[in-house]
């Protein structure tokens, strides 16, 4: 049962996480990876939120499926890496500076509004 949870999510994360990337991906015109950016911050916001939600299965449908298949890290990485490739160092470097600094700060502002 609780792989059909996880299955369940991923089923919605990972085609959420090609429309989001591809929706806002198309709004900038620079080499700078805003669509991963934006889908791995929101994962990390909701996953924070899960922190309020006691229920075993919701964490698994919505944290280790949703979350899971929304969020990537392999594609950062490529990414960061085909930047700093590409001679785009400072862009490579603010990649995984701000990636960090927002993820986190995006997971405690899930963790705090769902304490409220």
């Amino acid at each position: 049962m609780n792989w059909l949870l996880v299955l369940a999510g991923g089923a919605v994360g990972a085609p959420l996480r090609y429309l989001v990337d591809r929706a806002v991906q198309s709004r900038h015109d620079m080499a700078f990876p805003w669509g991963t950016f934006t889908v791995n911050v929101a994962g990390s916001f909701v996953l924070g939120l899960l922190t309020g939600v006691s229920s075993a299965h919701a964490q698994l449908l919505l944290g280790a499926g949703l979350c899971g298949a929304l969020t990537t890290y392999s594609t950062f990485s490529y990414e960061t890496l085909k930047l700093y490739e590409s001679g785009a160092g400072l862009q490579a470097a603010l990649n995984v500076l701000g990636s960090l600094a927002a993820g986190l700060v995006a997971v405690w502002l899930g963790v705090a509004a769902a304490g409220l």
